[in-house]
C-alpha cells in the first residue's frame, strides 16, 4: 500500500471514529436530558413515605448533588457535541477554540470528580445500608432504570468520555477552584435548608452528632480533590504520546 493509500485509509477511519465520537455524544445528550426532565417532572416521593413525616418541599430536586449533577452530566455533553460540529477535538492546536476550553474545563472541574463523587458515595452508602442514602420505601416511586442512569451511568459515560475524545487539562490551581467552590457552595446549600426546613437532605446526616457531621463534610471536599486529580492522572496516563506530542509543539512555538 502506497503512502496515498495509507493516508486515505487512515483519513477514513478518523472520519468513522468521529462521527461514532458524536453519535456517543448525541445518546448521552439525549439520556441524560431526559432523565434529569423525568426525574423533575414525573418522580413524586409521598412525604409518607420518608422519615420525615412533614417533609418541607423547600429546595426542591435541586436538594439532592445527584440530580444537580445528572444537570451537570447534560451540560456537560451538550458542550462536548456542540464542540463536535463548531470546535475541534484536535491534539495539536495553535490556539483552542472558546467551546472546547469550556468544554476541558468542564471536564476536569466539574463532569468527572463530581459523576465519580455521587456514584461511589451511593453505592458506597447503599452497600453498608441503603436505608441511609435510597429508602427501599422510594422504590415504588424512583424507577430503576433512573436510578441507573443517574448513579452507574454517569460513571460509564463520563469514562468512555475519557478514553474517546482527547483534552488539555487547565491548571491545577485553576480547576482545583472551580470544583472547591461548587462541593462548599453545595454544602452550604445542605446548610441553609437544614435552616430553611429543619431537616438534613440525607439521612445519614441525622445520625451523626457534630464532630462526625463536620469530619463527613471535610472529607467530602477532600474525596473531591482527590477525585480531581484521579481525574488528571488518569487523562495523562491516557493521552501520554498526545500531550507528549502536544508539550513539543508548544516548546517550538515558546522558542
Amino acid at each position: 500500500m502506497n503512502n496515498s493509500s495509507k493516508k486515505s485509509a487512515e483519513s477514513w477511519k478518523r472520519g468513522v471514529f468521529l462521527a461514532l465520537v458524536k453519535l456517543f455524544h448525541f445518546i448521552a445528550v439525549v439520556q441524560f436530558v431526559y432523565s434529569v426532565y423525568y426525574d423533575y417532572a414525573h418522580v413524586h416521593v409521598p412525604s409518607t413515605t420518608l422519615k420525615h413525616k412533614n417533609r418541607s418541599k423547600f429546595g426542591g430536586k435541586f436538594r439532592y448533588l445527584t440530580f444537580l449533577d445528572a444537570i451537570i452530566q447534560a451540560v456537560y455533553f451538550i458542550i462536548a457535541l456542540i464542540n463536535d460540529f463548531v470546535g475541534t477535538n484536535e491534539v495539536l492546536l495553535s490556539k483552542a477554540p472558546k467551546i472546547r476550553r469550556l468544554k476541558d474545563y468542564f471536564f476536569a472541574a466539574f463532569a468527572f470528580p463530581v459523576a465519580f463523587n455521587v456514584g461511589v458515595t451511593f453505592w458506597g452508602l447503599y452497600a453498608i445500608n441503603r436505608e441511609l442514602v435510597f429508602p427501599k420505601a422510594i422504590d415504588a416511586f424512583f424507577p430503576n432504570w433512573l436510578n441507573h442512569i443517574m448513579h452507574t451511568n454517569i460513571m460509564i459515560f463520563i469514562v468512555l468520555e475519557l478514553f474517546t475524545s482527547f483534552r488539555t487539562y487547565p491548571s491545577r490551581k485553576s480547576g482545583m477552584a472551580g470544583l472547591s467552590i461548587f462541593m462548599a457552595a453545595y454544602l452550604g446549600w445542605l446548610h441553609v435548608i437544614k435552616y430553611k426546613a429543619n431537616i438534613w437532605v440525607y439521612p445519614i446526616l441525622d445520625v451523626l452528632n457534630l464532630p462526625q457531621r463536620l469530619a463527613f463534610f471535610a472529607m467530602s471536599l477532600v474525596f473531591s480533590i482527590g477525585l480531581y486529580l484521579f481525574g488528571e492522572f488518569f487523562n495523562e496516563q491516557i493521552w501520554v504520546k498526545e500531550i507528549k506530542q502536544a508539550s513539543k509543539v508548544s516548546s517550538k512555538k515558546v522558542n
